[in-house]
């Protein structure tokens, strides 16, 4: 297994990263704070997730362990599957997805696209006591405030990565320039998770 790849960010986009390591160039699925944590660096170490399946073998990058340990323990969970666990991990931070477990907040967690009410219950029930043992419900560093882009960019970006966690473009693009025109100074992975919380 894969621990870790550390090399050049080649790419960067909010749902996907490539790390180039050794000649070889990775590509990863990543998170919204994993985004915010590593944007704007040249060289990072992301910590790896292997999905290998008969039609793909996939990788997931996470900026820190915490968050990889609180992936695995989502995809632990029957009914959620590797993209819904990174969408989860995109429209909350790992202390706010863990305060929401803690507490029992089932109507946040179901706001995250694939979630149902049975899926959020589940959450809750097993993974209530998991999060303290581990410690991951324990403060994480957040990543760095990011600048905001020219609106353009924002847009293109915020749309891109919406289509490629499942929506379809369209209706993103609808959206998305809805919020840039609410919230013109607001930066990608702020876009992404408002557009998160409205697509349906």
């Amino acid at each position: 297994m894969i621990d870790y790849i550390k090399g050049e960010l080649t790419e960067l986009n909010p749902a996907q990263a490539v790390v180039e390591a050794a000649g070889v160039g990775y590509s990863m699925g990543i998170s919204l704070n994993t985004y915010t944590a590593i944007q704007g660096k040249k060289e990072v170490k992301l910590y790896a997730y292997e999905v290998i399946r008969e039609d793909a073998h996939l990788l997931y990058g996470f900026a820190g362990k915490k968050e990889r340990e609180m992936f695995e323990l989502l995809i632990s969970v029957q009914g959620v599957g590797a993209a819904t666990a990174r969408m989860m991990l995109s429209a909350m931070s790992v202390p706010e997805l863990c305060g929401c477990i803690s507490t029992g907040n089932e109507r946040l967690i179901k706001s995250v696209k694939g979630i149902g009410l049975k899926t959020a219950q589940r959450i809750i029930v097993e993974l209530r006591d998991k999060i303290v043992a581990l410690g991951i419900a324990e403060e994480i560093p957040a990543g760095g405030a990011v600048e905001s882009p020219i609106d353009n960019v924002v847009k293109d970006e915020a749309v891109g990565a919406l289509t490629m966690l499942g929506f379809a473009p369209a209706p993103s693009q609808k959206v998305v320039v809805q919020l840039l025109q609410e919230h013109p100074d607001a930066p990608v992975e702020q876009v992404v998770k408002m557009a998160l919380q409205l697509l349906k």
